[in-house]
């Protein structure tokens, strides 16, 4: 019945810092469409960006900056991305570390994004 995901929601508690990581260290593309509505494009994904106060109607029972846990497939070798993260001065939590993928197993390290959320970045192994 589930083909693939659309889109996910990103509640965040400062949006300035949460759109410097995306795009700056991420490398997402910004993108603001509708009413004072807020996106971060990768590849043929989005999440849509919720700061504080905003009002989307329907959403989540208690949406809370902080509380994902997401994992992205890079598009250059995990050193790329490590050497990136280095220069930004992004700390790495964890990794590289071998994981379980969805489709094959994948070799991760773990960060975090401005409001806490782990983000993992991988490679295939």
């Amino acid at each position: 019945m589930i083909r693939s995901v659309d889109h996910i929601v990103l509640s965040t508690r400062d949006l300035e810092r949460c759109l410097d990581f995306y795009t700056r260290v991420l490398g997402m593309r910004l993108e603001r469409y509708g009413t004072n509505r807020i996106a971060l494009r990768f590849g043929d994904h989005k999440f849509n960006v919720h700061p504080p106060g905003f009002d989307a109607g329907i959403k989540a029972r208690v949406p809370t900056p902080g509380s994902l846990d997401l994992c992205f497939l890079a598009d250059r070798p995990l050193d790329e991305v490590i050497a990136h993260l280095a220069r930004e001065n992004v700390p790495i939590e964890e990794g590289p570390i071998n994981r379980t993928g969805a489709r094959f197993t994948i070799r991760s390290v773990y960060v975090r994004d401005p409001d806490g959320n782990l983000i993992e970045i991988s490679e295939k192994a």
